[in-house]
C-alpha cells in the first residue's frame, strides 16, 4: 500500500492527534526554568547567589530565582537531585540567606494530562483497529462500506473507444451493434415483440480484444457502464460478494437503461461443487446472488450484462443458460484480412517507411492476436527508436516478429564452432524436411542465431489462414518435428538434447491423432480421455479412466509407430537430399539467417517424398479408385472473396484443427 493512500485515511488523523496531544502536554508543562547540575545549584545557595528556592517533594527538584541574572544560566533556574542527597539540599537552603525566602511546594495534579492518560491508549487501540479494518475491505473505504460494489462507472472524462477503434472481430462487432442500437432506440425492437439478449458473454483466447470489445460498447451506447472484475466479488467474510453483487445490480437498475462488464468471469462463475467447500462457499454464495440477479431482469429495466472469459467450459451451466447469457460471442484470432487492419488501427501515429506493406506483415503473422500484432508494432517502434533511424522499415518489422514468437536475440550467447555447426544442421533437417514433404507449409526463414531459449529456429508458415488440418499434413508436421534429430543422427552420428522440444511436439501431435481425432486404424474413430484442461475437485475425484489397459497399450503402440515413421520419413528426405542439406548447413553458417528467396534458390533441386498410400480407417473397407476431389485454386479464391463463411460457434469447429496445427509455426527448440 502506498504511503500517500495511506495518508488518505484515518491513520492520517491518528497522527495529527497524537502530535496535538504532544504539543499540548509540552505547552503546560513548560515552566521557563533553565535547567542546571544539582553541583551548581548548591554552589549557588553556598555563596548567597539566590534570592528565592522553592522545593517540590514530589517531583525531587528544586526551583531558584537568582539575585543577579547569571552569564549563562540567566535568572530563573533549576536542578534536580536524588533521594540520598535530599538532606544536603534542604540544608544548603537553610543555611543561605534568602532575600524572599523559600516555599514547599505541593504541585496541583494537571486534570487534562490525568484524562489523557486514561483515554489516550484506549483511543489509539480503537483507530489502529478502525485503521486495519478499513485497509482490508478496500484501502480505507470505510468499515461499513466493504459490502458495496467496486465497479468503475465510465464518465466522460475516460477515454472513449468505439467500433471504428476495434478490428479483426466483425461478427463480434455486429452482435454488440445491435445491442447498442437497441439500449439507444429499443421501441424499434419491441414494436415487433423482439427480446434483445439479458447477457452477452465474450470468449476466446487471451489478447483477441474481448475487454477492448467492452469499452468500444461503452463509448457507442452512451449509458451509464459499470465495469468490475470477477475477483473483486470474492471476499475473506462470507456474504460479502453476494452483497456487492446485490448493490452492483441495485446501482445499474436504478441507472437503466445501463450495461454491466464483468470482466475474467470465471473467476467467481466456475462450476459449482467444484470445490471442497460444498454450498457453503463463499464463491458459491456469490454465483448463486448472481444467478438470481440476472434471471431477475425486469424486461422493461434494460439493463445488460456483458461478461468476458478465457474458459468457457468451466463455467456453471446455469450461468450460460437463456434467460441469463442468452448470446455468446467467439472472440478468436483474427483472419489475414482482419490482422491487416489491425495493423492498420495500431499502425496510426507511427511513422512508416513508404516501403512497408502491412498485407505481407499480415501474412507473416498466421495466429496472432490483436494484443500479439500490437506489441509487434511497438517492438519495431522501439527499435527504430533505438537505432536513431526515423521511420519504420521492413528490417524493424521483421525482428518485432522474431522476438515475439522466439525471444529477443541474445548477442552474448557465444557459441563454440563445433555447436555452432550442430545447430546448422540441425535447423537445416528441419528446414529440409519441411521442403521435401507434399502437404507441408513452406520454409519461410531459418536462423541459427540464439533467441530466447533457443540456439536457432525454423520458421514454417502457411500461404493463408487454415481452419482445418488433413492427416497427411499432421503427418508431414510430424516428419518436420523429427528432421533436426534426424540431421543430428545422419551427420555426426551423435544426437544431442537439442531435439527435446521437436520430441514433446511430435508427441503431443501423435497422441490427438490416436485418441481425438480418430485417425489410427487400429484404434479406430473413438474419444479417449476425459475432458483437457483443468481437473475439479468435486466433479473429478475418483474419476476411473474410461478405457482399459489394453486399449491403452494400442494407444501406446500406435503413437510410438506414427513417430518412427515420421523418423523413417525423414530419414529418406534427408539422405536422398544430403547435398541440398550440406549446402544449405553451409549457407546458414556463413550467413547465420536464411529469409525466403535465398531458402527457394537452395531447395530448387529438392526431391520430395512419394505420396503416401490411401488411408483407411479399417482394412475391411475397400480403397476408392475415383481420384480425390480438388477445387480449382481461382475458383476458391473467388468464392472466398464473394463471400465467407461466418461460424456461430468456431471454437467447435476449430479447436481440433487448433491443436493440431500447433506445430505449423514451429516454436524455436531449446538445446542443452
Amino acid at each position: 500500500m502506498k504511503l500517500k493512500n495511506l495518508l488518505r485515511g484515518p491513520l492520517l488523523y491518528i497522527i495529527v492527534a497524537v502530535i496535538a496531544v504532544w504539543v499540548g502536554s509540552s505547552l503546560i508543562s513548560m515552566t521557563g526554568y533553565q535547567a542546571i547540575s544539582t553541583d551548581d545549584g548548591l554552589t549557588f545557595l553556598k555563596e548567597n547567589k539566590v534570592a528565592s528556592a522553592t522545593i517540590v517533594d514530589i517531583e525531587q527538584r528544586v526551583d531558584l530565582k537568582l539575585k543577579k541574572a547569571d552569564d549563562k544560566y540567566g535568572t530563573d533556574v533549576q536542578f534536580f537531585y536524588v533521594a540520598p542527597r535530599g538532606v544536603q539540599v534542604v540544608d544548603a537552603v537553610n543555611a543561605s540567606s534568602l532575600t524572599d525566602g523559600f516555599n514547599d511546594e505541593v504541585p496541583k495534579e494537571n486534570w487534562f494530562l490525568s484524562m489523557l492518560g486514561i483515554f489516550l491508549p484506549v483511543l489509539l487501540i480503537g483507530a489502529f483497529f478502525w485503521f486495519m479494518l478499513s485497509s482490508m475491505q478496500g484501502g480505507g473505504r470505510g468499515v461499513m462500506q466493504f459490502g458495496k460494489s467496486k465497479a468503475k462507472l465510465v464518465t466522460k472524462e475516460t477515454p472513449t473507444v468505439t467500433f471504428a477503434d476495434v478490428a479483426g472481430a466483425n461478427e463480434a462487432v455486429e452482435e454488440l451493434s445491435e445491442i447498442v442500437d437497441f439500449l439507444k432506440e429499443p421501441a424499434r425492437f419491441l414494436a415487433v415483440g423482439a427480446r434483445i439478449p439479458r447477457g452477452v458473454l465474450l470468449y476466446g483466447p487471451p489478447g483477441t480484444g474481448k475487454t477492448l470489445l467492452a469499452r468500444a460498447v461503452a463509448g457507442e451506447a452512451g449509458v451509464p457502464f459499470y465495469s468490475i472484475s470477477g475477483s473483486d466479488f470474492v471476499e475473506m467474510f462470507v456474504g460479502v460478494g453476494a452483497s456487492r453483487v446485490r448493490d452492483l445490480f441495485e446501482q445499474a437498475k436504478q441507472n437503466a437503461p445501463a450495461i454491466i462488464f464483468i470482466d475474467e468471469i470465471d473467476a467467481v462463475g466456475r462450476h459449482r461443487g467444484a470445490g471442497m467447500g460444498g454450498g457453503h462457499d463463499e464463491r458459491e454464495q456469490t454465483l448463486n446472488q448472481m444467478l438470481v440477479e440476472m434471471d431477475g431482469f425486469d424486461v422493461k429495466t434494460n439493463v445488460i450484462l456483458i461478461a468476458a472469459t478465457n474458459r468457457p467450459d468451466i463455467l456453471d451451466p446455469a450461468l450460460l443458460r437463456p434467460g441469463r447469457f442468452d448470446r455468446q460471442i467467439g472472440v478468436d484470432a483474427p483472419d489475414m484480412e482482419g490482422r491487416k487492419k489491425i495493423l492498420e488501427v495500431h499502425a496510426k501515429g507511427k511513422p512508416m517507411a513508404k516501403n512497408v506493406d502491412l498485407e505481407v506483415v499480415a501474412r507473416k503473422t498466421p495466429g496472432f492476436t490483436g494484443a500479439d500484432l500490437a506489441n509487434v508494432l511497438n517492438e519495431a517502434a522501439l527499435l527504430t527508436a533505438r537505432s536513431n533511424a526515423q521511420l519504420i522499415d521492413n528490417r524493424a518489422l521483421d525482428e518485432s516478429i522474431d522476438r515475439v514468437i522466439a525471444g529477443p536475440q541474445r548477442r552474448s550467447r557465444v557459441m563454440k564452432d563445433q555447436e555452432k555447426l550442430i545447430t546448422a544442421y540441425h535447423e537445416g533437417g528441419h528446414a529440409l524436411a519441411a521442403a521435401a514433404m507434399n502437404f507441408s507449409d513452406p520454409v519461410t526463414k531459418v536462423t541459427i542465431l540464439p533467441r530466447g531459449r533457443a540456439l536457432g529456429y525454423t520458421m514454417v508458415l502457411p500461404l493463408e489462414d487454415k481452419y482445418s488440418v488433413t492427416r497427411n499434413e499432421l503427418l508431414d508436421q510430424l516428419t518436420y518435428a523429427m528432421g533436426g534429430r534426424v540431421a543430428e543422427e545422419i551427420v555426426f552420428h551423435d544426437p544431442t538434447t537439442g531435439a527435446s522440444n521437436d520430441i514433446e511436439k511430435a508427441t503431443s501431435i501423435a497422441r490427438k491423432m490416436v485418441t481425438e481425432y480418430g485417425m489410427s486404424s487400429t484404434v479406430g474413430s473413438v474419444k479417449l480421455g476425459g475432458a483437457s484442461g483443468e481437473m475439479f475437485l468435486g466433479r473429478d475425484m475418483g474419476h476411473q479412466r474410461d478405457y482399459s489397459e489394453q486399449m491403452a497399450e494400442h494407444v501406446d503402440k500406435e503413437i510410438r509407430a506414427l513417430i518412427e515413421n515420421a523418423h523413417t520419413e525423414a530419414w529418406k528426405v534427408l539422405n536422398s537430399n544430403r547435398k541440398v542439406l550440406d549446402r544449405l548447413a553451409t549457407e546458414l553458417l556463413e550467413k547465420e539467417t536464411l529469409d525466403h528467396n535465398q531458402l527457394a534458390e537452395i531447395f530448387k533441386d529438392v526431391k520430395k517424398l512419394p505420396l503416401r498410400k490411401q488411408w483407411l480407417s479399417s482394412n475391411e473397407r475397400p480403397v476408392s479408385k475415383l481420384p480425390p476431389v480438388k477445387v480449382p485454386a481461382k475458383k476458391a479464391a473467388a468464392k472466398t472473396e464473394v463471400k465467407k463463411p461466418v461460424a456461430k460457434k468456431p471454437v467447435a469447429k476449430k479447436a481440433p484443427a487448433k491443436a493440431a496445427a500447433e506445430p505449423a509455426t514451429q516454436k524455436p527448440a531449446p538445446k542443452a
